[in-house]
């Protein structure tokens, strides 16, 4: 599987997939425990790995990554919201639909079509009540319980 990235960076959760394409990031993927690093093949690659590291060193840290355009209006709509929320605090999928004059569950599918999860940090959208929710479309399993690791991050 990390053959076929251009990166991919270990993390405490698991591990980053990185793709690039010219000159943008085309995807950032969470990639299960266990599977192996791979150096970058490519500046943008190191590039995104070494924002990658500093947010994982320090949530505080920002993105400035040339991410390629993708998804509809909507979903680019969502992942703004999304990217205007500060480390260590966090929304729920109502909150943001009501900003958007959206649905609740409209805004979980965008989130789970998230192509750049971290840079554009859909974990830090949960379910109304204090709920985590879903994440990058998955009920379970590591991907829940990357979630949990990074809001802790952020929570310090």
């Amino acid at each position: 599987m990390s053959a076929e990235f251009d990166a991919v960076l270990k993390t405490p959760f698991g591990a980053l997939g990185v793709r690039t394409e010219d000159d943008a990031v085309t995807e950032i993927r969470f990639l299960p425990p266990g599977t192996p690093a791979r150096q970058p093949r490519n500046a943008l690659a190191k590039h995104a790995c070494a924002q990658l590291a500093a947010y994982l060193a320090d949530p505080a840290s920002g993105f400035d990554l040339p991410l390629k355009a993708a998804g509809t209006e909507f979903q680019r709509n969502v992942w703004r919201a999304i990217a205007a929320i500060p480390p260590g605090r966090t929304l729920t999928y109502g909150e943001i639909a009501k900003r958007l004059k959206s649905a609740p569950r409209a805004v979980g599918q965008a989130c789970g079509r998230n192509p750049y999860p971290v840079a554009v940090p859909c974990h830090r959208v949960v379910a109304s009540g204090g709920g985590l929710g879903g994440f990058a479309n998955a009920r379970g399993g590591y991907l829940l319980d990357t979630k949990r690791w990074l809001l802790a991050h952020e929570r310090g």
